[in-house]
């Protein structure tokens, strides 16, 4: 098949710790690069029970450290909330420490709610809106001969792959715009996913890091020794998810039996939105929806995220998921 990677929300289960969730994303990155993933991306949150991977670049940090071929990176920064001089220097420093294996996603969404977006950023005068320019400047930090005068150090000179993250159109124009690989967020806004592919791949520049479009898709798997525990498996992620578009966010939750038909109508829909990129059952069936997927979409790698509650158990679905791709 194409290259699969891993998405770790580093999650924080019911009855559990960030110290917890920190050593389960080093061991799921150190089995990943056994099982030939490509790379290990975190994801920045800020405030959210269940995540732990608010300080993006500190968590990559441990996770390199803990590996030695899988390329680590974000999936992503959420570059508003940041100066993109202190990101290259971050980058910057984590590509001086682990050479040809560090990636750089960014995102203009907040990753938190309004309130704790205000306390991040102690004010909300940064603009989402300039996002490209702030894209631009970051990139001209890690030049082999920056425009700026302000340096990045480290930085300046370093090979630090940008990616672009999205969930919308606007994503796909900028990558496309600027000759960068962009990320489509489908593992939880697949609603505009295959426009945002037509338009990247039919308005793509080529540029000094990519000579051609490169898409990468989110998918949920949920892969288990049988369809009945896979699908009692992904019920922790369902659940996530039904608590936060209800403003009651938690940490990952244990499997319940039978909550999807506990659910009412709109609960019901809003999941079958929001999770149809997804395959869930015992090898077969998984093996089936990827293939299905992968010839739909046509993507050039999918980053593959399982939020599932016991840690074994959600090893176990990204070894059947390798599995999978290694067959071909």
């Amino acid at each position: 098949m194409i290259p699969f990677s891993i998405l770790d929300l580093a999650p924080i289960t019911e009855g559990s710790d960030a110290a917890t969730s920190f050593q389960r994303s080093l061991d799921l990155a150190q089995h990943g690069e056994r099982w030939g993933y490509q790379r290990f991306w975190l994801a920045e949150h800020h405030g959210m029970p269940g995540i732990a991977s608010a300080a993006t670049a500190v968590l990559i940090g441990h996770v390199a450290a803990g590996t030695s071929t899988i390329r680590v990176g974000a999936g992503g920064i959420m570059l508003p909330n940041h100066s993109p001089l202190v990101i290259a220097e971050q980058f910057g420093t984590l590509a001086s420490l682990y050479p040809g294996r560090i990636d750089l996603g960014l995102g203009r969404a907040p990753g938190s709610d309004h309130t704790t977006a205000r306390a991040l950023r102690r004010n909300l005068a940064s603009d989402a809106d300039e996002f490209p320019q702030d894209v631009v400047e970051l990139m001209d930090y890690f030049a082999d001969s920056p425009r700026r005068q302000v340096r990045a150090v480290p930085g300046a000179g370093l090979d630090v792959p940008v990616w672009i993250l999205g969930s919308s159109l606007f994503g796909a124009q900028l990558a496309a715009a600027l000759g960068l690989p962009y990320a489509f967020a489908s593992h939880f806004a697949p609603q505009m996913m295959m426009q945002a592919i037509e338009l990247y791949r039919s308005t793509f520049r080529p540029s000094k890091q990519l000579d051609k479009p490169y898409v990468m898709l989110g998918f949920n798997v949920f892969a288990a020794d049988s369809d009945e525990e896979a699908q009692l498996l992904a019920t922790s992620m369902q659940q996530a998810f039904v608590n936060l578009r209800t403003g009651r966010p938690t940490k990952l939750q244990p499997p319940v039996p039978g909550y999807l038909e506990s659910l009412g109508t709109a609960e019901r829909m809003m999941l079958d939105s929001v999770l149809s990129c997804t395959a869930i059952g015992a090898p077969a069936t998984v093996e089936s929806q990827l293939r299905s997927f992968i010839a739909r979409t046509k993507p050039d790698e999918l980053m593959i995220t399982s939020q599932i509650f016991d840690h074994a158990a959600r090893l176990r679905a990204y070894e059947i998921t390798a599995e999978i791709n290694r067959k071909g």
